[in-house]
Formats: structure tokens, C-alpha cells, sequence
């Protein structure tokens, strides 16, 4: 699987610790940055790796700042891209079962460096179940081409 992995300076120590995982993994990693701790804009980031998912470069991303708030917001701009933070196994869980989370969202600051590779292992191994759950993606999908991709009607 392709995953294309970034974060803002908050995030970085923590990207570095998830590719590393992902490449022990055996998964192909995409490293779109920040690279420093110099602060960067976190929807520049997000836009990055949520447009590379969209376009199909990427199979799935994952996202860190602060909180994994600000990532999830920005990458939910781009068409296609189901984005969200999860902080414990269950979220991690139910993220990919019932709503096939095609970018997980991390904070750095809150999800300690103990569960963050359980997280992103079960973001990875569990299977979207399909069914009620991909009506209601569907009912999405529709969403975003009724209003123009994402944007609000009163920015059309």
C-alpha cells in the first residue's frame, strides 16, 4: 500500500517514528514533509497529502499536528478524502470499519508515542465493512458534487 505521511513542525518527531514504522511494515511511504521545526501552515501540508489520495497516488495518508483537529478540517476540503482524528483504538477502529477513513489523523501533543503505532496498525489492518456504511458514503459522495466539491454553496 501507498501512504503518504506529513506534518507540521509539531508533528515532526512523531511522522519520523510512523514512517519508520510503515517502512518496517513493508508499506511505501510518501514523505511530503514539514522537514524542521520552523513552523509551517498545517492545510498546506494537508492539501498535499489529501490531494495525493484524491488523485490515487497515494491509497491512504496520514496527517500530524497538534491535535489532529486543524489537519482533519483542511484535508476534508479535498473531494474524496474522508479525514479524522482518532486518539484511541476504537476510533482507529470503527474510522475504517464503518467509514473506510482513507486519512487517519494524529495529534502530536496528545496521542503519546506508546499507542501511536497500535493506532496506526489497526488504521491499517482493519477492513471497511461495506453495507448500511457504504449507503450512507455514497449519500457523501453526493454531498460533495452538490455542492461543487466540497466548497459551501455561498463560496460557489
Amino acid at each position: 500500500m501507498r501512504i503518504s505521511v506529513g506534518s507540521d513542525h509539531r508533528g515532526v518527531a512523531m511522522r519520523q517514528k510512523i514512517i519508520s514504522l510503515l517502512e518496517r511494515l513493508g508499506q511505501e511511504v510518501i514523505d511530503v514533509g514539514a522537514h524542521g521545526t520552523e513552523p509551517v501552515d498545517y492545510p498546506d501540508i494537508a492539501a498535499a497529502v489529501a490531494k495525493g489520495v484524491s488523485r490515487g497516488e497515494a491509497d491512504r495518508g496520514i496527517l500530524i499536528c497538534g491535535t489532529g483537529l486543524g489537519m482533519s478540517i483542511a484535508a476534508n476540503k479535498v473531494p474524496g478524502v474522508r479525514a479524522a482524528p482518532c486518539h484511541d483504538d476504537l476510533s482507529a477502529e470503527l474510522s475504517r470499519r464503518h467509514n473506510d477513513l482513507n486519512v487517519l489523523c494524529l495529534s502530536g501533543d496528545i496521542v503519546g508515542e506508546k499507542i501511536v503505532d497500535r493506532l496506526v496498525e489497526i488504521w491499517l489492518n482493519t477492513p471497511f465493512e461495506g453495507g448500511r456504511h457504504a449507503r450512507r458514503l455514497d449519500k457523501i459522495r453526493t454531498m460533495e458534487g452538490e455542492n461543487g466539491n466540497g466548497r459551501c454553496p455561498s463560496q460557489a
